[in-house]
């Protein structure tokens, strides 16, 4: 299998807020932020590896900044790691000023994506190589997270955690 690079692997979504996706103070529901947040980083799960692709675990969710009704959210989500058969994403969401066109950043997410055939087994999945350095830096990280969600899962020894050691030593 070809590695392949994140940029390869880019899905882009953009979503205007209506009113049935807000709350009473007018913003968004981080429920529907979450649902936005799965698909772009299914599709740049599948756009990595080609094949069929399941949610595994959504690692981390940073609600920084409430998204208000009527805003432009786009979400940027791109692999950032792939190891045997899973793939971490990393989600960007920003919000666009509809009279400017600036875009700020307002949350970020990591999910974990599983290729799997048509009978649910896991399947190989393509290297990546990082290029920018924000990809190299979420490249590293990402097998320190991996590690640390086996030990917590107990299917990793804290001794055999080579690159989270190396945090503390």
């Amino acid at each position: 299998m070809k590695p392949k690079t994140p940029k390869e692997s880019l899905s882009i979504h953009t979503q205007i807020v209506l009113p049935n996706d807000t709350n009473t103070l007018g913003n968004l529901f981080g429920g529907k932020l979450l649902q936005w947040m799965d698909m772009a980083a299914s599709i740049s799960a599948h756009r990595h590896c080609r094949r069929i692709v399941v949610t595994a675990s959504v690692n981390n969710v940073s609600f920084n900044n409430p998204i208000n009704h009527a805003s432009l959210v786009t979400l940027e989500a791109k692999v950032s790691r792939a190891f045997n058969t899973s793939m971490e994403v990393f989600i960007d969401v920003w919000v666009e000023d509809a009279v400017s066109g600036a875009k700020e950043k307002c949350n970020e997410a990591i999910y974990t994506f599983v290729a799997v055939d048509q009978n649910g087994s896991p399947l190989p999945v393509p290297a990546l190589i990082p290029e920018t350095e924000e990809e190299k830096t979420r490249y590293e990280a990402a097998l320190r997270r991996k590690q640390l969600s086996l030990i917590l899962a107990g299917k990793l020894n804290p001794h055999e955690a080579t690159e989270l050691k190396a945090l503390f030593q």
